[in-house]
């Protein structure tokens, strides 16, 4: 079992450094008065080739757009991951808490990686207080998705935050 994924987004350097140490150049960050975006090539990774991420604290998401590479592509709109999201001046910082959510707009929301939630809980890889605040998160995410009809948008709309992609096409644009 891995420990909790720590990112960290620095703005102010225009690098993305995952949970390994490997940094990455990111093409855009933006900021909102909600969160954080940012945009960047995916390297070494057959599946995939881009990546856009928005950084939502206030929700305790981090809401990605993949670009798939031909042959790999998948029948979802978005992945959400619940995780600790803490804003900074130059750099922001992420823990994934295991917990995902994959959505297809208008059809369908699914949870992923209960297991590994449950397992990082139990070998104290995630304490009580962090896994009851995920918990929380998951469930508001989920209903509030199935409220509005599996339309991120729509539920983040409610909350006065519209999120916005790239323009050049690559990728989907909501």
């Amino acid at each position: 079992m891995h420990p909790p994924k720590i990112q960290t987004y620095d703005v102010g350097s225009g690098v993305n450094v995952d949970n390994k140490g490997f940094r990455r150049e990111v093409t855009e960050y933006r900021r909102a008065p909600f969160g954080l975006y940012m945009s960047r090539a995916i390297v070494g990774r057959e599946s995939a080739s881009w990546i856009e991420s928005w950084l939502l604290p206030e929700l305790g998401i981090i809401v990605s757009d993949w670009t798939w590479n031909p042959g790999h592509e998948r029948h979802q709109d978005f992945y959400l991951d619940i995780a600790r999201v803490e804003p900074g001046e130059q750099v922001w910082r992420t823990t994934d808490l295991y917990l995902d959510v994959i959505v297809k707009t208008g059809e369908w929301t699914e949870v992923l990686d209960v297991d590994e939630f449950v397992e990082a809980v139990a070998t104290g890889l995630v304490d009580p207080p962090t896994a009851e605040w995920a918990l929380h998160r998951l469930t508001e995410v989920t209903a509030a998705l199935a409220v509005h009809g599996h339309d991120l948008d729509a539920w983040l709309a409610t909350r006065g935050i519209t999120l916005t992609w790239r323009e050049d096409g690559a990728a989907r644009a909501c």
